[in-house]
């Protein structure tokens, strides 16, 4: 049923004349068809929170291990906590701390022993900083060129939403004012810190949050850039230039959910919104975008508002609860008001339409309601419904009945919303407070990001006063030892790098994936001892490997591995191209020697004549059973055949011009 409820707004949304009309006003166009013009006419500004976790064997403020994950639903201990806010060191209460109390949420821990101890839940003091951490850290802030500070001062940043069962991250600058330089422009970066993890979430229903504990604690950095990327190619660019930074020292963790970004973005008239924990950088250029025109959709809200006159001063909601004498429900909506929920019509005026307004691709500001009510009341989506959205005759007569039950005006939009008791007051007031947000247009906040691109409300955009001075952890000098020690194992930039990728003619759709992998080192250690070249070796190990092998990366076989078996290659005199079919077995043998590699794939020795005496025989089966008139038909065919015996002992080019001369007049 719940799914009926929402597919029915999803339709009536896209069928009502009034939201095409807003999507218009709002100018929406797709992500594909905007330009640089467009974002330049948003007034579109971006800046970024890349995370990273680094990789250590434990994590920052504890002697667990750390990269051990549970698997959902083993554990061996559950810790449940209810979270409250307190002061910061000014005496103020942070907004996000404040709307996380009226959640009233349960928040429940899932602990294994192998990966979280007292420390995870705030029961023994932080040990001091993993140093190894420390220096990786430091690395980072090197290559980002960050000046680093002179004394390490943890500091704690509030966060009640549970994903900390202490209630707050200890975090710490590390370096400030720092620069990197993309093909077009230079980014300035403004600071690089390092943190602790947070939980893993593994449900948020009702007023119960779980998470897993196996994640928290484990050592981040995190590189805020300032806020001039001006487009969402941009803002990806600059996203990738520094994952690729961070794999270049290959001291960070890889695979999902090791590095993400949270992407803050304004246009003009709008303010600051942050899309929280984007796990893929492919993601931000779409979240961007419709972030971009969210908000001037929430603007276009606030003229619009403006327009009619009405006054937030004297504006007022009006509520009832809605027994089953008063009016007929449809029975999707009495099926709502069942389980111990009671339905409460409520009336927004002057707001006749509003809630139908585009606001995303498949969202209105109805869904900037409904979002808040599941965050803040707890209340499981589909949570409402309203009367902007009319699908039939039906529904038209059942809302012409609330409006009578409110004593409504015709110009006002009006809601049901389902509740239990308990929740029915924080509902209201989230109502209200949301609607009354649309006379400022954009309010400050940070949602979360969607597969298709679009994003929901999370959670009140934090304030300073959430931070304050970890008292538990001595201040800890960063001396010139500490950093000099960093530049000496320093890795190569990557604005050297793709200069590297340049000069040796390496194709541009190679250069991410040999990035992203970390490959060059790699490449280079090959080509330091062999003949090959540093585009014959980039080949092996991007696209031609990858459409061989499903696309695994090499990486996974570790740069050591990769070069040995380069090497043995070389060393048994066999011709490189055999690498097309020894690096995908190698890919899943780990531990195959080469001679174990070559077994498996059947190599024998053949000389140039063995070959050519073999393409004889092939040819006299060719012309036999002929039926193609191509000129080269037959060298293909010939290639095809003697491929498996040549690998390895002729280059496939060179057994192309012998056979070509070989059977010129045929």
């Amino acid at each position: 049923m719940n799914k009926t409820i929402q597919k029915s707004r999803i339709e009536c949304s896209e069928q009502n004349s009034f939201t095409n009309t807003s999507r218009a006003s709002v100018g929406y166009i797709s992500r594909i068809d905007a330009t640089n013009q467009t974002y330049s006419e948003l007034g579109f500004k971006c800046g970024l929170e890349v995370h990273q976790q680094l990789l250590t064997d434990k994590k920052l403020f504890c002697r667990c291990p750390a990269g051990l994950f549970q698997k959902k639903g083993e554990y061996d201990a559950e810790v449940i906590r209810h979270m409250r806010p307190t002061l910061s060191e000014m005496g103020g209460y942070d907004g996000t701390a404040l709307m996380e109390r009226r959640t009233r949420k349960n928040i429940f821990y899932h602990l294994a022993h192998e990966t979280a101890c007292t420390y995870d839940i705030d029961d023994t003091p932080p040990f001091i900083i993993n140093r190894t951490a420390l220096d990786i850290s430091i690395e980072l802030g090197v290559l980002l060129g960050c000046s680093m500070v002179g004394e390490l001062h943890i500091t704690r940043k509030q966060y009640l939403d549970g994903s900390i069962p202490a209630g707050f991250q200890r975090t710490a600058i590390v370096g400030i004012d720092g620069e990197i330089e993309l093909p077009h422009k230079k980014v300035g970066i403004t600071q690089i810190s390092i943190e602790e993890d947070s939980c893993r979430e593994v449900s948020d229903i009702g007023h119960d949050r779980v998470y897993t504990t196996d994640r928290l604690g484990m050592p981040l950095s995190e590189t805020v850039t300032d806020p001039v990327l001006l487009t969402p190619d941009e803002a990806e660019m600059t996203a990738e230039y520094i994952r690729f930074l961070a794999r270049s020292t290959g001291r960070v963790r890889t695979g999902a959910g090791a590095a993400r970004e949270d992407v803050n973005v304004s246009i003009s008239g709008g303010t600051r919104v942050e899309i929280k924990g984007v796990s893929s950088i492919k993601l931000i250029p779409e979240l961007t975008h419709n972030e971009a025109f969210r908000q001037k959709s929430l603007l276009v809200i606030k003229k619009e508002i403006k327009s009619r006159g009405l006054k937030e001063t004297e504006w007022k909601i009006k509520s009832q609860l809605v027994q089953p004498e008063d009016i007929v429900l449809p029975e999707k909506v009495a099926l709502m008001g069942q389980e111990g929920k009671r339905l409460i019509a409520i009336n927004l005026p002057g707001f006749k339409n509003l809630l139908a307004h585009f606001t995303q691709p498949g969202q209105t500001f109805a869904d900037e309601i409904s979002g808040r009510l599941k965050i803040i009341a707890c209340l499981d989506q589909p949570n409402m419904m309203y009367s902007d959205c009319v699908a039939s005759p039906h529904e038209e007569t059942f809302w012409n009945s609330v409006s009578d039950l409110l004593q409504a005006d015709k110009n006002d939009s009006h809601i049901i919303l389902w509740a239990s008791d308990d929740d029915i007051s924080t509902a209201l007031e989230t109502i209200d407070e949301r609607c009354r947000l649309a006379w400022i247009g954009v309010p400050n906040e940070t949602r979360k990001s969607l597969p298709n691109g679009t994003t929901i409300f999370e959670r009140v955009l934090p304030g300073a006063d959430r931070m304050y001075p970890d008292t538990d952890s001595a201040p800890i000098a960063i001396d010139e030892e500490m950093i000099e020690r960093a530049k000496s194992t320093m890795a190569v930039s990557i604005s050297d790098r793709l200069k590297q990728l340049d000069q040796w003619k390496i194709p541009k759709d190679s250069h991410t994936y040999l990035l992203r992998n970390n490959l060059l080192p790699v490449i280079e250690k090959i080509c330091s001892q062999t003949n090959l070249s540093h585009k014959t070796v980039a080949d092996f190990l991007t696209h031609r490997l990858r459409d061989r092998d499903g696309h695994r990366a090499p990486q996974a076989l570790g740069a050591e591995q990769i070069v040995g078996l380069f090497d043995s290659v070389m060393k048994k005199n066999l011709e490189a191209e055999i690498l097309y079919e020894l690096l995908p077995l190698k890919c899943t043998n780990h531990d195959a020697t080469i001679q174990e590699l070559l077994s498996r794939i059947n190599y024998a020795v053949y000389d140039e004549n063995e070959l050519l005496s073999e393409a004889d025989k092939l040819q006299k089966q060719f012309l036999t059973n002929c039926t193609t008139k191509r000129e080269d038909a037959l060298i293909d065919f010939l290639i095809g055949q003697l491929r498996p015996k040549a690998l390895g002992n002729i280059k496939l080019t060179k057994l192309k011009a012998l056979l070509k001369s070989r059977f010129a007049n045929v």
